[in-house]
C-alpha cells in the first residue's frame, strides 16, 4: 500500500476533481458574476439578510400586518423545451420559463411571490451559457416582483452529455389566509375569463419536438417563445376587483380549470378560435379539438373566475396590461365537471 501511495503522489496517475470533469473554479466564477450583476433595485431587497454565496439564504418576514400570513410554495421545471434552447443555442428566454412555471402557480392562490431559487445541472459548466440562463431568471424574478435569493449549480459529467442540462425552480410567496383564492369562493353564475398565452409555454414539448422534427428551424422562434409571467397582472386585478379563483393552464390543458370547482358546481365554456400555431399542431398530430385543449393551452395561459359584475372591468384591465382577454363561459350548478361547447 505504501508503494502504491508513493507512486500516486509522484507519478502520472494523479487525477484531480477538474480532470474528472468538475470545475469548482468555474462554479465560483458564476456565483461571483451573479453577485456582481444584481439589478440596482430588486423586489424585497430591504428584507434580505443573507443571499447568494452563502450556505443558505436568509430573508426577514415582512408581512406581520397580515392577520394570518400563510407561506405558499411551488416548484416546477420546463421539461424538454430545454432541447429547443440547445438546438437554437439561445438560453436567454428559458430562465423566464422556469420562473413563470412556478410564480404563475403561486398567484393562483392569491399569493404575492417573495423569493425564488433555481437548480441548474449540466455535464460541463459553460459560463456563457449559464450566465445567459441565470440572467433570464433574474429578469423574470424582477418582473414578477420577487427576489432571486439563491440556487445551486451542479456539474454532473456522465449524467448529462454534450450540451444537455436540466433546471428546476422553487418559489415561495405569502398570502393572508382570509384572502386565499380558490374553489371555496366560486359561486354559480360567476364568469370565466381567459388570458392569452405566448404560445405553448412550457408544456407538451415531447410531442412538439416529434411533430416539428423535420422543419424545426421554421417554427423554432414560435416554439421557444417564453412563458408569460402573470403575477403583475394578477396583482393589479386584485387591487381593483373581487377575484374568486384562478387556474394556471399548464400540463393537462383546460382540465386545470376543474381544480377550482366545488363538487356541486360545473364550468360551461365555449370553444375559442385557435391561433395558426395550434391549428398547425392539430393538423400534424390529428388530435381532436378536445384532445388538443387537454394537451396544450391553445392560446389561454390563465383562467379567471369572478362575479359577472366585475367581468367588463376585468377585460379592460387585462387588455391594458398587454394581454388578450376572452369571455369563455360561466360557472353553473353541476358535479364538478367541465363542459366545452
Amino acid at each position: 500500500m505504501a508503494v502504491l501511495l508513493k507512486h500516486l503522489k509522484n507519478g502520472a496517475d494523479m487525477i484531480n476533481y477538474k480532470d474528472s470533469g468538475v470545475d469548482i473554479e468555474a462554479g465560483d466564477a458564476l456565483v461571483d458574476w451573479l453577485k456582481a450583476n444584481q439589478s440596482e433595485k430588486r423586489p424585497f431587497e430591504d428584507q434580505l439578510v443573507s443571499g447568494i454565496g452563502g450556505f443558505a439564504a436568509i430573508m426577514k418576514f415582512p408581512f406581520m400586518n397580515m392577520k394570518e400570513p400563510c407561506l405558499v410554495s411551488a416548484t416546477d421545471g420546463i421539461g424538454t423545451k430545454l432541447k429547443l434552447a440547445i438546438a437554437k443555442d439561445d438560453y436567454s428566454s428559458i430562465g423566464q420559463d422556469l420562473v413563470a412555471m412556478c410564480v404563475n402557480d403561486l398567484v393562483c392562490c392569491g399569493a404575492q411571490p417573495l423569493f425564488f431559487l433555481d437548480y441548474y445541472a449540466t455535464g460541463k459548466l459553460e459560463l456563457d451559457t449559464a450566465k445567459e440562463f441565470l440572467g433570464g431568471v433574474q429578469r423574470a424574478c424582477n418582473d414578477s416582483g420577487c427576489l432571486l435569493i439563491g440556487g445551486e449549480t451542479a456539474e454532473m459529467p456522465g449524467v448529462y452529455s454534450e450540451k444537455d442540462f436540466d433546471c428546476a425552480g422553487f418559489a415561495v410567496g405569502v398570502v393572508d389566509r382570509e384572502k386565499i383564492l380558490g374553489r371555496h369562493l366560486v359561486k354559480e353564475g360567476d364568469v370565466i375569463l381567459g388570458v392569452s398565452s405566448s404560445g405553448c409555454h412550457s408544456n407538451g414539448y415531447s410531442l412538439l419536438r416529434k411533430l416539428f422534427k423535420e422543419d424545426l428551424e421554421e417554427y423554432l422562434g414560435q416554439l421557444i417563445a417564453p412563458t408569460h409571467l402573470y403575477p403583475s397582472l394578477v396583482g393589479k386585478l386584485k387591487e381593483k376587483l373581487e377575484l374568486h379563483a384562478l387556474a394556471h393552464i399548464t400540463g393537462g390543458g383546460i382540465d386545470n380549470l376543474v381544480r377550482v370547482l366545488a363538487e356541486n358546481l360545473s364550468a360551461e365554456v365555449k370553444q375559442w378560435s385557435f391561433s395558426d400555431l395550434f391549428l398547425e399542431i392539430q393538423k400534424r398530430s390529428g388530435l381532436s379539438d378536445q384532445e388538443l385543449m387537454k394537451t396544450f393551452n391553445c392560446g389561454i395561459g390563465l383562467m379567471i373566475i369572478l362575479p359577472e359584475s366585475e367581468a367588463t372591468q376585468a377585460v379592460a384591465l387585462i387588455k391594458e396590461q398587454g394581454f388578450e382577454a376572452y369571455r369563455l363561459g360561466h360557472v353553473v350548478s353541476g358535479d364538478g365537471s367541465l363542459k366545452v361547447h
